[in-house]
């Protein structure tokens, strides 16, 4: 049994345009790929191991991407998604292609780990974890904030988490 979608991406996951295709980021298991399959998007799960995503079985409209991120190029040159949804995962090369992939009127929608979580355990490498404002920093002049937050946290464990949705309004 998969774990619930994350609280940050339910809460935001009405700015995604209907119907629009989703592209989950280092997906894992593939929670936030049947939280919008459920939903009526069409979803491209990436992840560099995708047992998990395989185990999910064949679904309309759901595409896996075997891909090492960090280590080989982008495997969606060109692609537009109606949302970009990454949570406990950071490699900061990513971050523009990322939004790059957004389609006008698209959502980012973010979270991970921040500065202060190494008190909690893994990830502690500060490569791994976001600076203050790092999130913002990125999106600055391209997308539209919609939500943000930074800071710790109790639930569903003990954590310091950056967030973001972001829009892009461009035309």
């Amino acid at each position: 049994m998969l774990t619930p979608p994350s609280a940050w991406v339910s809460r935001w996951a009405d700015e995604v345009p209907a119907g629009g295709p989703v592209l989950d980021v280092a997906a894992g298991q593939g929670r936030h790929s049947l939280f919008f399959l459920d939903r009526g998007h069409a979803v491209t799960a990436v992840d560099r191991d995708v047992a998990g995503l395989r185990a999910l079985g064949d679904r309309p409209g759901f595409r896996v991407v075997a891909a090492d991120l960090e280590a080989a190029p982008w495997p969606l040159p060109g692609a537009r998604f109606a949302a970009v949804v990454v949570t406990n995962y950071l490699w900061r090369p990513l971050l523009p292609l990322l939004i790059e992939s957004l389609a006008p009127g698209g959502a980012l929608i973010y979270e991970t780990f921040a500065r202060g979580h190494e008190r909690f355990g893994r990830p502690s490498n500060p490569e791994f974890l976001l600076r203050p404002g790092e999130l913002l920093d990125a999106v600055r002049g391209r997308l539209l904030v919609r939500a943000y937050e930074h800071g710790p946290e109790r639930e569903p464990r003990a954590a310091v988490r950056q967030k973001i949705c972001a829009l892009n309004r461009a035309e």
